[in-house]
């Protein structure tokens, strides 16, 4: 007897929460393109015809039938194949996580996830509850009944489990059990967001599941920024017998991705039965489920181990906040972006972002696919002026504003293509001066109203950028950066004006390190092994260097108070390396002054003290500013927003006695 090879297949799709006809649109792409390349099993991400951020919409009957609906349609796209799709089900009115197994044109069975994501962004069970081990139940579906729970599925011989995301996460993963009864395949269909250097997580335990388990991992995801602030970077990968042999491209801005190789199902069987201690006959397992499936065969030779190299930082972080604007744009229906470009580092950034982001978009879709994704408007017959369309930015001069910053805005600016304006805004600034002047009965004074006559000027630049953002039917871009976020650092209606912000998650001292790489180096096209990136490289932005001369200012006081950010702050890096401590690791005051007097030995012992006295009195007072802030895009573990990680009072004691205790 030959070797018994499968093609299998993951597909990444990029959906929308409850678009159901474009979802369906984008499914049946991905599994037509898959029949028509011969694949045998084909894995779709998690949740994938609701959208894995419905939120509370989980919990209405309607989505569920509504996913039911899409699902019935999607039966007959796939005769002679298996294809594994992810949605929400009620059943005895509850809602379970599943992924529907559609064998031969039919449901087999719903396999249903028995741990949920809890922690950061994730809120799985505030909507879904975990399917107990061992336990099948009877559902009724698409105008049958089928097994739902924990099952494994036996086709043409050949003996299927499932993972579902964080299945494959903790400790006593499914797939252990599942190893028992002499699995074949684990198809994991997933939603897992993008944090910095989460890829190599994710390939370790997909690499281990296939080896402990003896074999082939299919690791499916979704793709985009689905629903707003969460990014998902794709990343597919299959590997069989220990061994990555293919793998995804990830940040893609198609659609959807196929991820296909070819593996030697036998193989696989022959170093199980070498290495198994125990074997449990597959019959005793409650929730098998056979299939008559006869296997179109594959004639092609197993695929051969891959080696990746992994993006730095850096890139991640240029491709993830690419993407995710990309995305925001086309899903809200807006007809590019609007910024307050200052010429300072984080004005800059966002512009850069814009640009990176319509740059790798026509390398990989070409001009015809961009028009085609942003089809609800046009954009002008030359590329060349694309820019201008999709991205204004306004200089807006006060009488602080400095002639080097002003420069600074209008290179980048010019350089990178967009539309450039220059506005004067002191006239407006002196009326409401003047009129609240007259309102208190006495003449506003640095001396005596230094914050409120610093934050007018940034508040007078809201109402225009707003006008012009109207008038464009524009996204206005907010330019904070968590580093301020986390201490209040910024102007409410002022520098946190905007329907997004980009650089929310994102500290000051890695933006300002990111512009200086972006500046000199880049990213070529290819890296020394080859073409392993297959993406468009990242080209330096030599006008930069204006920017990257500045040191951080709001410039919004008089130039004889030789203002900067970190003057009337600390130093970013221990603000940052500050934050970090007190509250991603959640240590008290007296541990986070133990731990920088340490680590910062340059400073003397009371000025450290001084510094996180601040930061902890300047971030309890200041929670009300980050609940207000626009939505922002997640990164990693540091995150400051309340709504989806970092949740604090509004209203607390402020560290009183803890500060009291320094």
């Amino acid at each position: 007897m030959g070797m018994k090879t499968l093609k299998l297949s993951a597909a990444c799709l990029n959906q929308t929460p409850m678009d159901w006809d474009g979802n369906l649109s984008r499914i049946r792409g991905a599994v037509l393109e898959a029949r028509e390349a011969g694949v045998n099993i084909l894995c779709l991400p998690e949740l994938v015809i609701t959208g894995y951020g419905c939120e509370d919409m989980f919990l209405a009957p309607d989505t569920c039938l509504r996913a039911e609906a899409v699902l019935e349609q999607i039966l007959d796209l796939a005769p002679e194949m298996v294809v594994v799709v992810g949605l929400p089900w009620r059943h005895s009115n509850t809602v379970f996580n599943v992924a529907a197994v559609i064998c031969n044109g039919r449901i087999s069975g719903l396999y249903a996830k028995q741990n949920l994501a809890g922690d950061g962004v994730h809120y799985e069970p505030r909507w879904f509850s975990a399917w107990p081990v061992d336990e099948v139940s009877v559902t009724e579906i698409c105008g049958g009944e089928v097994l739902i729970g924990d099952l494994l599925f036996e086709v043409g011989g050949v003996t299927i489990g499932l993972e579902i995301c964080e299945d494959a996460w903790v400790a006593d993963r499914p797939g252990s059990e599942m190893s028992g009864y002499g699995v074949d395949v684990i198809l994991n269909p997933s939603a897992s967001h993008f944090a910095f250097g989460k890829q190599k997580v994710r390939e370790r335990f997909v690499l281990e599941g296939s080896r402990a388990f003896g074999v082939a991992y299919v690791y499916a995801n979704v793709l985009g920024n689905e629903s707003g602030r969460v990014v998902f970077d794709g990343g597919a990968m299959i590997a069989s017998a220990g061994e990555l042999v293919a793998a995804e491209k990830r940040f893609s801005y198609k659609d959807w991705t196929l991820t296909t190789a070819v593996v030697d199902v036998e193989l696989n069987q022959t170093k199980q039965a070498a290495s198994a201690s125990r074997v449990v006959e597959v019959s005793e397992h409650r929730g098998l489920i056979r299939e008559g499936l006869e296997w179109t065969g594959c004639a092609e030779m197993p695929s051969a181990g891959i080696e990746r190299k992994l993006w730095c930082k850096e890139e991640e972080f240029s491709r993830t906040v690419a993407l995710a604007l990309f995305d925001y744009m086309r899903k809200s229906y807006s007809r590019g972006f609007v910024l307050s470009l200052s010429g300072g580092a984080d004005s800059s950034a966002v512009a850069c972002l814009v640009k990176l982001s319509l740059d790798f978009a026509v390398v990989e879709l070409g001009e015809d696919g961009v028009r085609e994704k942003l089809a609800y408007f046009k954009l002008p017959e030359d590329k060349k002026d694309w820019m201008k369309v999709l991205l204004a930015c306004v200089y807006q001069a006060a009488d602080n504003s400095g002639d080097d910053t002003e420069d600074s805005a209008r290179s980048l600016a010019e350089s990178i293509g967009a539309d450039y304006q220059r506005w004067n805004i002191s006239q407006l600034v002196e009326g409401y001066t003047e009129m609240v002047s007259g309102g208190v009965g006495r003449e506003l004074t640095w001396e005596d109203d230094d914050i409120t006559l610093q934050n007018i000027q940034a508040r007078v630049r809201a109402p225009g950028i707003w006008m012009l953002t109207n008038i464009r039917n524009g996204l206005l871009l907010a330019t904070s950066n968590r580093s301020e976020a986390a201490v209040g650092y910024a102007t409410m209606d002022g520098d946190t004006c905007g329907g997004v912000s980009p650089i929310a998650g994102i500290d000051k001292a890695f933006l300002r390190h990111w512009l200086n790489w972006l500046e000199m180096e880049g990213l070529p096209s290819v890296d020394d092994a080859g073409d392993q990136r297959g993406m468009a490289g990242i080209e330096p932005i030599p006008a930069l260097c204006k920017v990257n001369a500045l040191m951080p200012t709001a410039e919004l006081r008089p130039e004889a108070y030789n203002q900067t950010d970190e003057s009337d702050l600390m130093p970013y890096p221990v603000l940052d390396a500050i934050e970090k401590a007190a509250i991603r690791d959640k240590r008290s005051p007296k541990d986070v002054l133990t731990l920088m007097q340490d680590k910062w030995t340059e400073y003397d012992d009371v000025t450290i003290k001084v510094w996180v006295i601040k930061f902890f009195k300047l971030w309890s007072r200041n929670q009300w500013k980050r609940e207000r802030y626009a939505p922002s895009f997640h990164l990693d573990d540091e995150n400051l927003d309340p709504k989806t990680w970092c949740r604090f009072p509004i209203l607390s004691a402020g560290f009183i006695k803890e500060i009291e205790e320094l």
